[in-house]
């Protein structure tokens, strides 16, 4: 029997969850070490949350903005009637394109998931994945509710404490990295085609230096305890002075923070982080493969913006999901890539139908794909408690 403690995000921030269970290791197929645990009656689960107070204040908050987005900002540079217009003048040649894009986007939206938690097979990976796209994405605040369902889904396939909070961690550093990388890349992209100034230029130069310290330090605290002890005790040091500036007082231990994460990781990361980093680049690729087509069909395959601007906006949008309301990034991701789109020369009637093309394709099928998991997985568990032992 051991008593561990796990680093588990909560809307957007890393908390402890400690547990007693009956720890063993197994060794995957490539030579990856990963925890499993033998549930104990009295292991302590992670606390159940609720729909409270914070989730009321944020779904308010949520429809205002939506309501601003939609019904004040949009109508102020394009029009609702000529999108309309535009997505009519689609051919059923590009209407199948988008269907097979989505159906891809999809598919490989649970990838990430299984490169982050080994032994994970597809099914179960797509249920507790878009049952988990489908709460973080449409309940407000909703992260820590999320969170709970996919620690209780795991469990029911077989992992957990240990491997869950690994692969839950892996899969937000992951794509963390990759929606911030995408905005550099995005900018050299336009160097390349000589469509960024030298304001551009330095802003690029200087995304990519930020990018790799973040790396170099993650990197840095992956080689060992003692760097990430370090690493933590420094940041330590920067919070308490921090809060001395202000006359608060906190009571963190980042240090043993970071290592508790360090050593749920480092086995998973250490063996598949090439996979890892594939499977989640990939997954951003296919939300924007799903926007580029979209252009084109508004477009008739020939349009004002070409696949690097159209990228560059993307990826300067993407920026707008680290924003916790409305969740997921729904109206402010829109309104960004809009006005994007419409700032490389796109129409404004054909950019907005485009992004409601994207947001509609990638956004609603898995919503309503993620009730039915989640209806899926109730009733699954009813049968296993219904089946004789």
């Amino acid at each position: 029997m051991l008593h561990r403690q796990f680093l588990k995000p909560v809307d957007g921030a890393w908390a402890h969850v400690e547990a007693e269970d009956n720890y063993r290791t197994a060794e995957t197929g490539d030579g990856t070490r990963v925890g499993t645990t033998e549930p104990d009656s009295q292991s302590e689960s992670p606390q159940k949350a609720t729909f409270g107070k914070k989730q009321i204040i944020a779904t308010v908050l949520t429809l205002a903005v939506l309501v601003i987005v939609f019904a004040v900002v949009f109508p102020q540079f394009a029009d609702y009637g000529q999108a309309w217009d535009a997505i009519q003048t689609m051919s059923t040649g590009w209407i199948v394109a988008l269907l097979v894009a989505t159906v891809f986007v999809i598919v490989a939206y649970v990838w990430p998931y299984q490169a982050a938690l080994p032994g994970l097979k597809y099914r179960p990976a797509f249920v507790v994945r878009q049952t988990s796209f489908m709460i973080s994405n449409v309940i407000p605040a909703g992260g820590a509710i999320g969170l709970g369902v996919q620690f209780g889904m795991l469990s029911s396939y077989g992992f957990g404490p240990a491997p869950s909070t690994a692969a839950i961690g892996i899969t937000g550093v992951w794509n963390t990295f990759i929606t911030l990388a995408l905005p550099v890349l995005g900018l050299l992209a336009l160097l390349v085609i000589g469509e960024a100034n030298a304001t551009a230029a330095i802003v690029a130069l200087l995304g990519a230096v930020v990018i790799g310290v973040a790396v170099w330090v993650f990197a840095f605290i992956l080689r060992s305890d003692n760097n990430a002890r370090r690493v933590g005790a420094w940041a330590d040091r920067v919070v308490a002075w921090a809060a001395g500036l202000i006359n608060k007082e906190v009571d963190l231990s980042i240090d043993q923070a970071l290592v508790d994460f360090r050593e749920s990781i480092i086995g998973v990361v250490s063996k598949r982080w090439q996979l890892i980093t594939a499977t989640n680049l990939l997954q951003q690729l296919a939300q924007f493969s799903v926007l580029f087509i979209a252009i084109l069909a508004i477009q008739g395959g020939v349009g004002d913006v070409n696949i690097l601007e159209a990228f560059a906006a993307f990826a300067f949008a993407r920026l707008a999901t680290f924003i916790p309301i409305p969740p997921g990034g729904l109206g402010t991701t829109d309104a960004i890539l809009t006005g994007a789109l419409t700032t490389f020369g796109m129409a404004s009637g054909d950019a907005l139908a485009a992004v409601l093309i994207w947001r509609a394709a990638t956004y609603f099928p898995q919503v309503f794909i993620g009730i039915g998991t989640f209806l899926y997985w109730r009733r699954e568990q009813r049968h296993k408690q219904a089946s004789p032992a």
